[in-house]
């Protein structure tokens, strides 16, 4: 363990010091172009500023009105007949459009089954086989001005899709 905690100290530092050895053998301003990198990142994340904010109010909505509730109320019986508990739907719904959305609901569903319960695991596997597709197409798209997504938005969340069915199955089969 110790290996590790000098390799972790010594990594960045390290780093560093190659990149501004090999800026120096190749005579580009290291500093200069440290700082022109730095000044692009600050516009790039004014662009993306409005669109975030509109994903934010959006996912807001979603769960104060009390939308994901019904919906989840609606489909609750029919998924409770094939095994699947009702209380990952919310989950399967946010995590396309938001992650930390989805990982505070995620941190919510373990703190109230447990980690090594079905619905924990499940909640786990579903994060991490899932993508926040919206969240993408929303930030990224909308910051190069891309207007038209074409198949991007169906593949996405066809993705998603799979990805949701594919925890369930393997959770089942796992620890069902």
């Amino acid at each position: 363990m110790e290996l590790v905690t000098m390799i972790s100290a010594w990594l960045v530092p390290c780093f560093i010091l190659i990149v501004l050895v090999t800026a120096t053998i190749k005579k580009v301003p290291a500093y200069e172009v440290f700082v022109e990198g730095g000044k692009e990142g600050v516009k790039m994340a004014f662009s993306l500023l409005p669109f975030l904010v509109g994903m934010i109010v959006a996912i807001t909505i979603l769960r104060s009105s009390g939308a994901l509730e019904a919906f989840t109320d609606l489909l609750g019986p029919i998924l409770t007949t094939i095994g699947v508990p009702p209380d990952i739907i919310p989950l399967a719904l946010v995590r396309p459009i938001s992650g930390t959305a989805a990982l505070g609901m995620t941190t919510e569903l373990i703190h109230t089954y447990g980690p090594d319960s079905f619905i924990g695991r499940l909640a786990s596997v579903m994060q991490g086989s899932t993508d926040t597709t919206l969240y993408i197409l929303t930030i990224y798209f909308g910051a190069i001005g891309i207007k038209k997504m074409r198949y991007a938005l169906k593949v996405g969340l066809l993705a998603d899709l799979m990805g949701i069915i594919a925890s369930i199955v393997i959770v089942s089969l796992l620890f069902g």
